[in-house]
């Protein structure tokens, strides 16, 4: 089986605009745990206080799967590891497990610890030797060995050699820099299984865009313990990303990597991490990303509904995932089908062949569709017979005013047919679209109560045409709440609150008849 070790907690808060706070970290350790790693790192409690407070509060959780590994370096040049506050901080952590990272280029000897080679494998052997008589379970990682084997092969080995006299218990091979391409490491993992006799992990960065092959080659080559972060975050461009590597050891190569079962977790997991580390998910992301099983090419869709393996590489339920299908002007009859199913909709052919048609027209006039599925849902169930839309405009008209005394101000009227009964509700907000959405729910609650629990939770607006200034065509795409469930809706004109409210109306109409 192959050991998951995650340093999200740490080197992926290395990452430009990442900060948490030690119970975000808690609560992202919890759900890694939750997903079934064997290791999480949880910083570096020689460095910040914050990381001095997670280890505090960590001992106090119950972890069900994963072991809390504390981070550091060998001690300093010149001192003993005993006489070290870092090594010292490692042990107030009062962790089953320390990682401790030391060097392996002759670069980093002579120019950042400005020692001897002699002294730096010193340091090595003694600062592991130390927390081994702690009783401490010991991860070396070997920084920047790559580029320390290509300089000086013979004493980056030296450096994996005097941490096993240490007793180390697996030596990490660190891809620091994130340059060294799939074939180097393949010939120097190869090189250095047949040098050692240890457990060997890998460690590897983003920089070339190789970190997740990297780490795959590694495993192939040997390694047993794989080291990267959740949705790749990480200083510069990033960790080898365990978002991909996970599965792919576990569906690609058949390496077991989780506790059975726990797969199916992955989504859930990267989406939780990317909301507390406060990032927008990548969902383009291969496995955990909502695009990755997404189909939008109208042939394409035709083929998922004869089979779904036509275009899919595995079953998106696999990793917690599900396949969607997108409509847009590259969109087939068999997209809408799909929508129809998924929808729990009735529509005849001839209708399909309509929506579709307006759809591709709207396209062309700047709607899109893609992210505004509940939009398309409305559009289908208008087209089929006997349906009564539980409202019908007849007219709206809405005022932005400055009034002296009380400043700028926004009123909207709405006059809406509601079972043959004609309401006409005004309604002030802090703009217009606000003043729109109160008088529209004045209008419709008498005879709709649920509408008080609708909630406008997004507003988007897009500029189509930006060399027409402010005559251009804008986009607005709006995000509807009620219960726990949420729908999209668009709407795009040359006037904004008329795309604005196509996109608000929309959105009521989808809550009260499908959602």
């Amino acid at each position: 089986m192959i050991e998951i070790y995650d340093t999200t907690l740490r080197d992926g808060t290395q990452r430009e605009g990442i900060s948490l706070s030690c119970e975000d970290k808690i609560r992202v350790a919890q759900k890694l745990d939750d997903l079934g790693v064997a290791y999480i790192e949880g910083g570096w409690p020689g460095s910040n206080a914050k990381d001095l407070e997670f280890f505090v509060k960590a001992r106090e959780v119950r972890w069900r799967t994963a072991k809390i590994a504390a981070f550091g370096a060998t001690c300093r040049v010149g001192t003993r590891p005993e006489d070290d506050e870092n090594i010292r901080a490692l042990l107030d952590s009062q962790t089953s497990v320390c990682t401790v990272v030391g060097k392996s280029s002759t670069l980093h000897v002579s120019d950042v610890l400005r020692t001897s080679k002699e002294n730096n494998l010193r340091i090595i052997e003694d600062s592991l030797a130390y927390l081994k008589s702690k009783g401490k379970q010991v991860v070396f990682d070997a920084e920047h060995f790559f580029d320390g084997y290509k300089t000086d092969p013979h004493y980056a080995l030296e450096t994996l050699h005097a941490a096993m006299r240490g007793g180390a218990d697996v030596l990490v091979l660190c891809e620091t820099n994130g340059g060294a391409m799939p074939w180097e490491v393949e010939a120097i993992f190869r090189a250095v299984r047949q040098a050692v006799d240890a457990p060997l992990g890998i460690h590897a960065h983003n920089d070339n865009e190789c970190g997740v092959v990297n780490t795959l080659i590694a495993v192939r080559e040997g390694a047993t313990h794989v080291q990267g972060t959740i949705n790749g975050y990480g200083e510069r461009s990033g960790n080898a990303n365990l978002c991909s590597i996970i599965p792919d050891l576990e569906l690609k190569m058949k390496q077991r990597c989780l506790p059975k079962g726990k797969l199916k977790k992955l989504y859930e997991a990267a989406h939780f991490v990317a909301e507390i580390a406060n990032l927008s998910p990548d969902e383009h992301m291969p496995y955990v990303g909502k695009s990755a099983f997404a189909h939008k090419g109208g042939i394409h869709v035709a083929a998922m509904r004869r089979s779904r393996v036509s275009y899919q590489h595995i079953d998106p339920e696999l990793v917690g995932n599900r396949m969607r299908v997108v409509v847009s002007e590259l969109s087939g009859k068999g997209n809408l089908l799909n929508k129809i199913e998924e929808f729990k909709l009735h529509s005849d052919e001839k209708a399909v062949a309509k929506v579709l048609k307006e759809i591709k027209e709207l396209e062309a006039k700047g709607f899109s569709f893609e992210a505004a599925e509940a939009s398309v849902a409305v559009m289908l169930k208008r087209h089929h017979p006997g349906y009564k839309p539980p409202f019908e405009l007849i007219d709206f008209f809405c005022v932005v005013e400055h009034r002296p005394g009380r400043g700028l101000m926004s009123e909207a009227m709405v006059k809406v047919r509601v079972d043959g009964e004609v309401m006409h509700t005004a309604s002030e907000g802090n703009g217009p679209v606000n003043a729109l959405d109160g008088a529209l729910r004045k209008a419709l609650k008498p005879h709709y109560p649920q509408i008080a629990r609708f909630e406008l939770v997004d507003y988007k607006v897009r500029i189509l045409d930006s060399t027409a200034g402010t005559a251009a065509s804008v986009r607005v795409l709006i995000d509807t709440q009620c219960d726990g469930r949420l729908w999209s809706t668009v709407g795009a004109s040359e006037n904004i609150i008329e795309a604005s409210w196509r996109a608000l109306s929309d959105a009521v109409e989808y809550g009260l008849t499908i959602a």
